[in-house]
């Protein structure tokens, strides 16, 4: 059986070639786009279901590249500390920051955890995300980052919510009983074993920034989980260039995110060496910080993706709202913007199956957001709300 979408007003495909279709329709087979044809051909109605665009615009499936999806409790509070001059480490050695929602996290039961999971994935959707990546990262011990990650792979199942790439992040911090060279020795002793036979991860990440994980520590982690057979990613140059920047070049790990301070010269480096950066520019909103240079990362031809850092410091989990930053406050166009959190984010954040995503065309996996406008470039230009009316989810057509 096939359905065919059609009356659209415009397909921005974000394929390599004539991005921009209209007059056309997309026919889907399972979850797979069949082709992509003229609106003038005709159809056996006995094969085919119909699905009438209303002449809006369609465009590809968002995919939110980085995302901590799994954690309980809030931190609101922690905005007054910021006003009042304390910076994120301050915060952290007060107990607060990543420590406080540990606590917070393990407290709740893995149930309570699931419906959490649950309603942040419907959320996404209705914001037009069709795959994401979430870390664990918010349990810092073995038995409670395996916790997580069993979660994640049971969201994994839900059907009707975007897919997941997992990723293990037991180095995001270190609890008080450790220093960061102990809680290191239990992560390769112990810990990363443990993940590693439990299957439940795609990825590895680690926070390698000063003051949290050395670029040393980070290393070991990293060939470690890499010996393993886990793909690699990395929080790097956050809050200061700390070198995270050259071990991704070297490691050649597949994006290193944040690399707000990360020098234009290691950025070439890890251009060199294949590795994607991940700007995250609603951390900054967040924080009230400077944004990334994106008009000199453009000019300097780094590649980078965009997406939402969603977490208890950045409690966004839109990718329309992190596209209007980048748009109507950093002078990047809608068209580039989308190629961030669509072809981009495809290259940091693959599907299981291995299905391309991130664009529209034959063979694809049918993900893609009809818009609520007849405009493609709507898709960021509605911070407040989304722009999306309906998605085509794995070929199911979802209407909120």
């Amino acid at each position: 059986m096939r359905t065919i979408y059609h009356n659209i007003g415009s397909i921005q495909t974000m394929s390599d070639s004539s991005s921009l279709l209209e007059g056309k329709c997309i026919i889907v087979k399972e979850n797979i786009i069949e082709n992509i044809v003229d609106s003038t051909d005709e159809f056996e109605s006995s094969d085919c279901s119909f699905v009438d665009v209303g002449g809006k615009a369609i465009i590809p499936g968002f995919i939110d590249a980085h995302n901590h999806l799994l954690w309980a409790g809030d931190r609101f509070n922690e905005h007054n500390l910021r006003l009042q001059g304390k910076t994120y480490s301050e915060i952290a050695k007060m107990g607060g920051g990543i420590m406080e929602t540990v606590r917070q996290t393990r407290d709740v039961t893995s149930e309570s955890l699931y419906s959490i999971g649950l309603l942040r994935l419907k959320e996404s959707l209705k914001n037009g995300t069709t795959h994401m990546e979430a870390k664990s990262g918010y349990g810092l011990n073995t038995k409670h980052e395996l916790r997580l990650l069993a979660i994640v792979d049971q969201l994994k199942q839900q059907q009707d919510v975007p897919s997941i790439h997992s990723t293990w992040m037991g180095a995001h911090a270190k609890t008080p009983e450790h220093t960061y060279q102990s809680y290191t020795e239990e992560i390769l002793a112990e810990q990363l074993p443990e993940v590693l036979e439990s299957n439940l991860a795609d990825s590895a990440d680690v926070f390698c920034e000063p003051g949290w994980f050395s670029v040393e520590q980070s290393e070991d982690i990293l060939r470690a989980a890499r010996l393993g057979g886990l793909d690699l990613r990395m929080h790097i140059d956050e809050f200061t260039d700390g070198g995270g920047g050259e071990l991704a070049a070297e490691l050649k790990v597949r994006t290193a995110d944040h690399a707000h301070h990360t020098p234009m010269e290691t950025r070439h480096k890890m251009k060199e060496s294949g590795v994607m950066t991940g700007f995250l520019p609603g951390t900054p909103y967040s924080n009230g910080d400077d944004w990334p240079d994106f008009a000199n990362v453009q000019r300097n031809e780094i590649p980078f993706s965009m997406a939402t850092d969603f977490n208890p410091n950045c409690y966004t989990n839109s990718i329309p709202f992190i596209g209007s930053l980048a748009v109507q406050r950093n002078d990047m166009t809608p068209f580039d913007a989308l190629h961030c959190v669509t072809r981009q984010a495809a290259k940091s954040t693959p599907r299981a199956d291995g299905l391309i995503h991130g664009r529209l065309e034959r063979g694809a996996v049918a993900n893609f957001n009809i818009l609520k406008s007849k405009h493609w470039e709507s898709w960021c230009m509605t911070p407040s709300a989304s722009p999306v009316e309906s998605v085509c989810l794995e070929g199911v057509h979802i209407e909120f």
